[in-house]
């Protein structure tokens, strides 16, 4: 099962101070807690583990050099974090990439195990990519942030470039897409 950080800005700011003098035990703790959601958020638009991993490592160097250079976040580690790999991904792909979903990665494992509950869950996943990957790639993405990711409006908006309402306009007409196609039956 997935756990999301929730993030405390308090915590966040004295994390982000300590690293900024060079502190080895806030520079782990920011690794440590950010890690596995960045990678997460790679992983999900890749097909490939190894250039996730790869990409999450530059995101992390990145933000090393970024503290060495004055160049670092000033209050949210993690939006900064989910911003430039969202940016690596652009780089990466282009900016109209549709994203690969791989929901099994951040479902809650299912409490039943028997065979037809299986059957019923793998079902349910693979019509929910289908009808994702027909969704527009910023509706994919906004999905994936709010949902997935778990980040609140605001670092959903920053990390897009969007207002707040350009953010839940979107999230909106990207849920009621969704639930369209997967309601009509549109899948192939």
């Amino acid at each position: 099962m997935t756990v999301l950080h929730t993030p405390n800005p308090a915590d966040d700011q004295r994390l982000l101070n300590a690293a900024q003098r060079d502190n080895p035990d806030a520079l782990k703790e920011i690794y440590q807690r950010y890690f596995p959601a960045i990678y997460r958020f790679i992983r999900l638009r890749l097909g490939d583990r190894s250039q996730a991993q790869d990409i999450t490592a530059d995101v992390f160097l990145d933000f090393f050099i970024a503290l060495r250079r004055a160049q670092a976040p000033h209050s949210s580690v993690r939006a900064w974090l989910y911003r430039v790999a969202r940016n690596k991904l652009v780089d990466h792909f282009g900016r109209q990439r549709q994203v690969d979903v791989s929901l099994e990665e951040w479902l809650p494992d299912p409490n039943e195990h028997s065979p037809e509950a299986n059957l019923m869950r793998t079902a349910q996943i693979s019509d929910t990519q289908r009808a994702l990957r027909m969704l527009p790639a910023e509706q994919q993405e906004v999905l994936l942030l709010r949902f997935a990711e778990g980040l609140n409006l605001q670092e959903t908006a920053d990390l897009m470039n969007k207002s707040v309402s350009a953010v839940k306009s979107l999230q909106f007409r990207a849920v009621d897409r969704l639930r369209q196609i997967l309601n009509v039956g549109e899948i192939e």
